[in-house]
């Protein structure tokens, strides 16, 4: 097969299999782990906050009000308020960008860690400033108090003083 077939083969993989495929090739190949190691590191240092925050703008954004009408009101199970609803959803889409601020935490990578605060706190400051979204009246407080859980959870890493006030000063400039 061609190579440029195989590569193209490979891109269109999913990222559980990819990273099957990375795993098996350092395995029979152990000379390639500080290759692969550095190019990660690389990658998981490139984070910017801008694109954290756009990203989990647009997460948030995404939130359809229609599937919070669809998950909530009466079911066989009961009933489900929209408003407690929408406060699942919000937290569903904004969980996983809190997962990658604490990952980087128990990879003793602070700096990216502190990157990823900034970038979701940005994000959720943007979605309470600019969006236009049905969906962000179901939730009016979520973004301000996501924010308070964001950057208790980053605490939970022992960040020094100096970045903890650059935090706190990132919080306070988004409440005008």
């Amino acid at each position: 097969m061609e190579r440029s077939k195989m590569k193209k083969f490979l891109v269109g993989l999913k990222t559980d299999a990819l990273a099957r495929v990375l795993l098996t090739l350092i395995e029979h190949n152990p000379s390639l782990v500080k290759n692969v190691y550095d190019i990660a590191m690389k990658a998981v240092n490139a984070v910017d906050a801008d694109t954290i925050a756009n990203d989990v703008y647009a997460e948030l954004d995404a939130l359809d009000v229609d599937e919070l009408y669809s998950r909530s009101g009466r079911t066989r199970y009961g009933y489900t308020e929209p408003n407690e609803e929408s406060w699942v959803m919000f937290e569903e889409a904004l969980q996983p960008f809190i997962d990658e601020m604490k990952k980087n935490q128990q990879r003793a990578l602070p700096a990216v860690a502190k990157t990823h605060c900034i970038g979701i706190i940005k994000g959720l400051q943007m979605f309470e400033e600019e969006s236009i979204s049905d969906f962000k009246d179901w939730a009016t407080d979520a973004p301000g108090e996501y924010i308070t859980t964001v950057v208790d959870e980053w605490k939970k890493g022992n960040p020094p003083d100096e970045d903890i006030a650059e935090i706190i000063s990132i919080v306070e400039g988004g409440k005008q």
